[in-house]
């Protein structure tokens, strides 16, 4: 069972570990990485115990922005007009 429930907002982003992170009650840090979240990873853990969280966030902002652009617009139909 997860030991808490954190929106993505509430965590900080550590350039140094490249991950985001969110303080253990074991004085180390939650950590989940960017690539974690694109993959649809949820759970935070803590190297240093047992102890994990569930991330809460919106999988889209973490989704690869090319799979976006290579969307095409919706082509127009000519319409016959009786």
């Amino acid at each position: 069972m997860s030991y808490d429930d954190v929106e993505i907002e509430d965590m900080e982003w550590n350039e140094e570990l490249k991950s985001f992170t969110y303080p253990c009650p074991c004085g180390d840090l939650f950590q989940i990485t960017k690539d974690e979240l694109k993959m649809g990873e949820e759970i935070a853990r803590c190297p240093s115990c047992s102890l994990y969280i569930t991330v809460i966030y919106n999988m889209e902002d973490f989704s690869d922005q090319k799979s976006k652009t290579n969307i095409e617009p919706a082509k127009q139909q000519p319409v016959a007009v009786a």
